[in-house]
């Protein structure tokens, strides 16, 4: 049976950035969703202080769980990589469903008992919880902003359009930490796919963390951080790959 594949987006998008990755996937046969994380996209009106981690993963395992999932590939872009561990910690936990592949898209690659905010210097996480408090003193909720399109490498009609469509991002999912068993999900298939054109530097630490460890498979492709928005045949080639 093929399985099914499960796109969580990253920061500030939502399940309109697979939009052109959907139907390439769907067209060779394969079952896909995209999720929409709590607070953002189309469900930017539930944006909260009350949103963490756990909220997002809960968003995924929600959907596995109503659409009866039982063999999937799970891919996370950027922050997503931190959903798609923790929610491959809870389906090993669960023991009830195959996960076949995990995908990290330019995604952070985290370590057990980590938060977002970790790898990144005092001055930078400062300078983002104040961003986000900022944000919340004009409209009650504590989020950062999303960046110009440009910092993923996009121009034109594609920057344009994330542009249109990308929404604050809650700071709890930047402070809260995580833990899960390393070692169970390095048992696991696992393939980082480096956007390598511009390369986006907050991703760096997690390159470096793929790199040094020969259980990964590693795939490049030519663009900038949204190759689902850009490149979305040379992304869609190396996930059916992964299957």
């Amino acid at each position: 049976m093929k399985p099914t594949f499960v796109l969580v987006h990253g920061s500030w998008h939502g399940a309109w950035c697979w939009s052109r990755t959907l139907p390439i996937l769907r067209g060779a046969g394969y079952d896909t969703h995209a999720v929409t994380l709590t607070g953002v996209g189309e469900r930017a009106h539930l944006l909260s202080n009350d949103i963490n981690l756990t909220t997002h993963i809960n968003d995924v395992l929600g959907l596995i769980e109503a659409e009866e999932l039982t063999n999937i590939v799970l891919v996370g872009h950027s922050y997503g990589g931190r959903v798609i561990t923790g929610v491959a910690d809870a389906l090993l936990n669960a023991g009830k469903v195959n996960l076949q592949h995990l995908v990290y898209l330019d995604a952070v690659v985290p370590k057990s008992g980590e938060s977002w905010s970790s790898t990144h210097a005092p001055e930078v996480i400062a300078a983002r919880t104040q961003a986000a408090k900022d944000f919340g003193k004009l409209h009650g909720v504590d989020a950062f902003p999303p960046p110009d399109a440009s910092v993923f490498g996009l121009t034109g009609d594609g920057a344009a359009w994330v542009n249109r469509r990308q929404t604050p991002q809650p700071l709890g999912v930047y402070l809260d930490g995580q833990s899960f068993d390393e070692p169970r999900l390095a048992r696991l298939p696992r393939t980082f796919i480096n956007c390598n054109s511009p390369a986006l530097a907050t991703i760096e630490v997690s390159r470096e963390r793929v790199r040094a460890d020969k259980s990964w498979q590693w795939r490049e492709i030519a663009c900038g951080h949204d190759a689902m928005v850009s490149h979305p045949q040379e992304l869609s080639k190396i996930l059916l790959e992964c299957v």
